[in-house]
């Protein structure tokens, strides 16, 4: 029996409703193929956007604009969903660089669907976040250039099907290769293998061939940076992190037998490790004069007492024991001042390994092998980062490390690009743009993507880089120039009925003014060129860029005297793009025909209608009911 018998059988069964009949049909029609199956959850921001159209609106007052000539960034608030609708019809193929550090779905809170944290205990647990990331990623891939590439930060969790989901959306031909994140944070683990591990995958949008054949490369060489090395009687080493956390696990509270002061004398480098507190009240008390005591004979010897750095404000503890320092205190060193000293990790290596860059000595991982590609980059230091910014603790969990998101972003082989994260967070990859073209004088474009919830887009992200911006004083009190070459936009997602009624399509096109300013990169309105009215505005990018929105077509006539006017007085070196409010798709070609050479037309709203077509789910979801089975524990396990 071929399918269409058993299509037109099943049509003709007898005792089941349409519902049923719908579901049998849709589970002969489902193609067989290799790759991933899952259970797709409806999503409750997928939902909304059967009924809505995203569009954004700007705060204008959190803008911070220091000119024309400088990049504009934009933080959007809302769910990344419906930012990725809206950036389709804005940055669809001109986005050169995604990085995105999505939910790890650990089943430890960090993942929530649809309001609700998903557990381990779910059965659903991997079908869920496929869900939700395939919907992501989908778009994604549209709003790549065609030498795009995206960064994706992931574990072991999910590691393995989001592979097997990327090579699917972007093809496996395209798959760059894993970089190896070593977070030099381990944490001991008596049961299973320690993971001081994670995964950044890579993929480019499409593989493209100049006039010999030749792969263009879009990511410079991948390879590990070299560390600075240091000689002491003829070995060499290079400074690893330290031996302390920034999470949970470094409170004193927690792990109160990692309370010991570390007596360092300067004169002869001598390290001894001393158990100065008490460790009863180090459970419950964070006041240090309560709970520490001071070695004065050791003092009186020149040596200086070091205590673990607090954590989140409360005392804090190392992640070696008072043993542990004092018999392999060769393999520690210390750094920095009095006052201000960190406790490192040496890492001794073969001459062999070592190398001479303009008489400075270095390592590399690489060493033996320059295809292995393994970063160490310490996810503390991403924290300290943060809370130096900020100057306060816990605002935000496990940041990224700024000097990571650098390197991933300067591995592109241009600095005059656009960069997307639509999983923001504390907005690290912001604050590693601005930061890379103050190193090399770039041009990098960035936009962040979060929601507010517990007010991180506002009191983190957004507060973070606009110090980074406006300048800073340090947790010592010291002030930290801003890098002032930067503009910051903030925009919140917002909605339109999505039905296509005339009224609609007029308040669609009235709230697409923000939309059409970020899709040109033309933010300036010019008030003084044309009469002020309601029905039409101008913009530039102060460079010689003009974007003209005309809202209301009963004024299609004044609009061309006026543009005819302007252009004859100012000669644009560029058209100007003008865009027509009409309740189909004509842009007003016949009535804008004497400025057929100055102009580039396009139709409003129908030119966002066009694009959103191609990413907003079917306004009614395919009536296909959802079967509930009684699983097993090895079936719930998907």
């Amino acid at each position: 029996m071929n399918k269409k018998e058993l299509l037109d059988k099943i049509k003709q069964l007898e005792g089941l409703n349409s519902d049923e009949k719908a579901y049998l049909l849709n589970l002969v029609n489902t193609k067989k193929k290799y790759g991933l199956v899952w259970e797709d959850k409806p999503e409750d921001v997928e939902e909304e956007l059967r009924t809505k159209l995203p569009v954004l609106r700007e705060v204008k007052e959190k803008a911070i604009i220091n000119g024309d000539e400088h990049p504009n960034h934009i933080l959007i608030e809302g769910d990344n969903l419906h930012a990725l609708n809206a950036l389709t019809f804005t940055h669809e193929g001109k986005i050169d660089v995604i990085y995105i550090d999505p939910p790890y779905n650990t089943g430890n809170k960090d993942f929530k669907y649809n309001d609700s944290f998903v557990d381990k205990e779910d059965s659903y647990r991997h079908s869920k976040w496929l869900s939700f990331i395939d919907k992501r990623l989908r778009i994604a891939k549209r709003l790549l250039s065609d030498k795009g590439v995206i960064f994706i930060s992931i574990d072991d969790n999910e590691q393995a099907q989001l592979k097997l989901l990327c090579d699917s959306i972007f093809g496996e031909i395209n798959s760059i290769g894993p970089i190896i994140q070593n977070k030099q944070n381990s944490k001991n683990d008596t049961i299973n293998v320690q993971k001081n591990h994670e995964f950044i995958i890579i993929y480019r949008k499409a593989i493209l061939y100049n006039e010999k054949n030749k792969v263009i490369p879009s990511l410079t060489n991948v390879d590990s940076k070299n560390k600075p090395v240091f000689e002491e009687d003829g070995m060499y080493y290079y400074i690893n992190d330290s031996i302390t956390t920034r999470g949970e696990g470094g409170i004193l509270n927690k792990r109160q037998n990692l309370g010991h002061s570390i007596y360092y004398n300067p004169e002869n480098k001598d390290i001894i490790a001393v158990c100065d507190y008490d460790i009863e009240l180090a459970k419950t008390s964070n006041d240090f004069d309560e709970i520490y005591t001071t070695d004065e004979t050791l003092i009186s010897k020149g040596y200086v007492a070091i205590r673990p750095p607090k954590v989140r404000g409360k005392l804090g503890c190392w992640t070696w024991s008072l043993e542990k320092i004092n018999n392999e205190k060769n393999n520690l060193i210390v750094t920095g001042k009095k006052g201000s000293y960190a406790i490192k990790k040496r890492t001794f290596v073969a001459k062999s390994d070592v190398f001479e860059i303009d008489n400075k000595l270095f390592y590399s991982s690489n060493a033996e092998s320059n295809s292995r590609s393994i970063i160490d980059y310490s996810t503390n230091d991403g924290t300290e980062t943060l809370n130096e910014v900020l100057g306060e603790f816990g605002k935000f969990n496990n940041p990224k490390n700024l000097e990571m998101l650098k390197y991933l972003l300067g591995l592109y082989s241009n600095n005059n690009i656009l960069i997307l994260d639509f999983f923001a967070g504390s907005g690290t990859t912001l604050h590693a743009t601005m930061a890379l073209n103050t190193e090399d004088g770039g041009n990098r474009h960035c936009i962040l993507v979060t929601n507010n919830e517990n007010n991180i887009c506002d009191e983190v992200t957004y507060e973070r880089n606009k110090r980074i911006i406006q300048g800073y004083t340090n947790s010592k009190g010291t002030p930290v120039e801003g890098l002032e070459n930067n503009n910051l936009r903030y925009y919140q997602c917002d909605f339109v009925d999505r039905k296509p009624t005339l009224s609609n399509k007029r308040k669609l096109t009235t709230l697409a003014t923000e939309l059409l300013c970020i899709k040109e990169d033309t933010y300036k309105e010019v008030t003084s060129l044309l009469e002020k009215a309601d029905w039409h505005k101008l913009f530039t990018d102060g460079k010689g860029k003009y974007v003209y929105i005309v809202y209301d077509d009963l004024y299609i006539d004044d609009a061309v005297e006026l543009l005819e006017e302007f252009i004859s007085e100012h000669q644009p070196e560029e058209k100007v793009k003008v865009y027509v409010f009409s309740n189909g798709q004509y842009a007003y070609t016949e009535e804008f025909e004497s400025l057929a050479e100055k102009v580039e037309l396009a139709a409003l709203p129908d030119a966002i209608y066009k694009a959103l077509a191609q990413v907003l789910p079917k306004e009614n979801r395919e009536n296909i009911p959802e079967l509930e089975d009684e699983l097993s524990e090895d079936q719930a396990a998907n």
